[in-house]
């Protein structure tokens, strides 16, 4: 027969903690914030963008396009020249009718800016927008 303070001794032992539901839920709930965040998608160069007192908010889910000081027509961080413009504008937009922001510098010429306007309007862009700041 089991003397009483051994049978303390082994309640005890076996009152653990098991934590491993715990961690299981924490990398549940980790796996669902990373699936449902939205990413934020951006040009790649920094483009100091004219005023306007008229701006709005658009939607987050668009294809970014920026024109730099330099001329140098960028998306998703690598150049892709003014005519690129338009096979890019008509990969992303066939399947969703997303809009295209065009991110022009000040220094831009309007010559360079419609060029880029009228090349994502010719690759199917119903929605042609100008950032501003």
């Amino acid at each position: 027969m089991k003397k009483r303070r051994d049978i303390l001794e082994e309640e005890a032992e076996s009152e653990d903690i098991n934590i491993s539901p715990l961690i299981d839920m924490v990398f549940i709930l980790l796996i669902f914030f990373i699936v449902t965040t939205v990413f934020v998608e951006e040009t790649g160069v920094d483009v100091n963008k004219p005023q306007a007192a008229s701006a709005i908010d658009l939607e987050k889910n668009s294809v970014l396009i920026a024109i730099t000081d330099t001329g140098q027509v960028v998306y998703g961080g690598r150049e892709i020249g003014v005519n690129g413009v338009r096979s890019v504008v008509r990969r992303l937009t066939q399947r969703d009718n997303i809009p295209v922001i065009i991110q022009s510098d000040k220094a831009v010429s309007v010559d360079l800016l419609m060029r880029v306007y009228d090349e994502a309007k010719l690759g199917g862009a119903n929605e042609i927008n100008i950032s501003t700041d």
